[in-house]
């Protein structure tokens, strides 16, 4: 009897996911021509290094496609597309460490690990305390692979591979976390190149707004790259702080944008207006916005900072963490507790689904408070059936239960990544706060008031960047693939 048999499994199809992730890797390397000709054009002398780095990432996508993955079938089972995921999400990352140990811009393998999963997965956190002092070409570099993240790694494999039969599906809801993301054509492949076109349509424009505003070349790329992206990898040690009033009001707007569901902004875009105000998401994201603004503003003033200052700051502020870019600026003397109040809890709530952002989503949240809701209707009309509706259309109660089993997976992630950071040396109220921020792919942003812009995750023991490279890695996934795969009930599965 064959083994697969014996243990209850059916045959892997290990050679389509080293073809997909050999594929996948090819694109990675095409990338390097960017920040390849920044490099050669600046002569930084990251120009070996890079060419170096594209051409091992190049050799390693080709041997996986062309040999690894040779006479693969077509179809990915769902197991398989678990699988999919996870491989290109370590695998491109992992290569991607290259130009940093190359350029001798982070010497060791956890700190080049650490920096590259958190441009990858659109986080932000960086061991970098001078990012001034990096090569202009690994400056552009670390901005396109978040860049890179945010458009979505499992989207590239819906889009180059239109042979993939079966499994694309569930690619494509893995890189939105399961949260039922409208297409924008029903060919998937063509849903994505739309929202491709979106996005570089929106990075495009900043670059251009940025450089009006007397912002330098690599600083306009390395910005515009980060906020669309809602990555937050900065190019000075002072945040963007360094920007011009017109450019920091540029980065805010693009980051209130970035963090709305790109389905609404293709409507936009497209001049397609009509119903987007009853979007129900939509509208939750601009009342939390001008109400956060609103509150952040009267808590600073309260303190004694001026009008004017604390509308700029909390304009900035609001929209940084509610995009989850984690951009960060000088900030106000005086910090109200009100407002390390709200920034987490904008940090768990995030952006809304369909969006670069991170955290549990906004979609979520607004099922799960109708949800609460019905059921305390029930409780004083026992008889009377109700139904969660979102935008007029009925909400499952399986997805429903999803939800539930997702946020408490999601805090249970929070408590034992923070756990693990106490274990190494950091006192509770900053473990919680690195956690959860890491977990959201929000980063370095202001958490609570001993904190501010001035967090030094290179200071931190390898223990903690492991950990919070973990949490990283897990808001950007699917939490429920990550539980799958190391489960032998689900393996066994015919």
């Amino acid at each position: 009897m064959s083994p697969y048999k014996q243990l209850g499994l059916r045959k892997f199809n290990y050679r389509l996911i080293a073809r997909l992730t050999g594929m996948m890797l090819i694109y990675m390397a095409t990338s390097f021509v960017l920040p390849l000709g920044v490099s050669l054009y600046t002569r930084d002398g990251a120009q070996f290094a890079l060419a170096f780095s594209a051409v091992l990432v190049l050799m390693l996508g080709l041997f996986l496609r062309n040999f690894a993955g040779r006479g693969a079938q077509y179809e990915l089972k769902e197991n398989e597309s678990y699988w999919m995921t996870l491989a290109v999400w370590v695998t491109l990352p992992m290569c991607g460490t290259l130009p940093y140990l190359f350029t001798g811009g982070l010497a060791s393998l956890t700190d080049a690990v650490f920096e590259s999963f958190s441009g990858f997965s659109t986080t932000g956190s960086s061991v970098v305390a001078h990012p001034e002092e990096l090569p202009a070409g690994l400056l552009v570099y670390r901005a396109m692979t978040q860049w890179i993240g945010g458009l979505g790694l499992m989207l590239f494999v819906v889009a180059i591979l239109r042979k993939l039969t079966h499994g694309a599906g569930r690619l494509y809801e893995a890189e939105f976390s399961g949260t039922l993301q409208r297409k924008l054509h029903p060919h998937l492949a063509r849903s994505v190149t739309r929202m491709w076109a979106i996005y570089m349509l929106i990075t495009a424009v900043m670059i251009v707004a940025l450089l009006l505003c007397h912002t330098t070349v690599v600083d306009a790329l390395c910005l515009a790259f980060s906020t669309v992206s809602t990555g937050g990898f900065v190019t000075h040690s002072g945040g963007v702080g360094m920007l011009s009033g017109g450019g920091l009001a540029v980065v805010s707007l693009f980051m209130f944008l970035s963090g709305v569901n790109v389905a609404i902004l293709y409507r936009f875009f497209t001049l397609r207006w009509r119903n987007i105000g009853r979007d129900e998401e939509l509208r939750t994201y601009l009342t939390i916005f001008m109400l956060a603004v609103g509150i952040s503003v009267i808590a600073f003033h309260s303190v004694g900072d001026s009008w004017l200052p604390a509308i700029h700051y909390s304009l900035f502020h609001i929209a940084s963490t509610m995009s989850t870019c984690g951009f960060y600026i000088a900030k106000p003397e005086r910090w109200s507790f009100v407002v390390s109040v709200i920034t987490f809890v904008l940090i768990i709530v995030g952006a809304s689904a369909g969006s670069t952002g991170g955290g549990i989503k906004l979609k979520r949240i607004i099922i799960l408070i109708k949800y609460v809701g019905n059921y305390f209707t029930r409780m004083m009309h026992p008889n009377a059936v109700f139904k969660v509706k979102v935008n007029g259309e009925p909400v499952e109660s399986d997805y429903i239960n999803k939800i539930f089993a997702f946020v408490f997976l999601y805090l249970a992630f929070i408590v034992g990544g923070a756990f693990v950071l106490t274990l190494c040396g950091i006192s509770i109220p900053d473990a919680i706060c690195m956690a959860a921020a890491n977990i959201s792919n929000l980063g370095p942003s202001p958490l609570i008031n001993n904190l501010g812009g001035n967090l030094d995750y290179a200071q931190l023991p390898n223990l903690a960047k492991w950990t919070l490279t973990l949490l990283m890695l897990a808001g950007r996934l699917e939490l429920f693939a990550i539980i799958a795969i190391f489960s032998p009930a689900y393996w066994r599965r015919g």
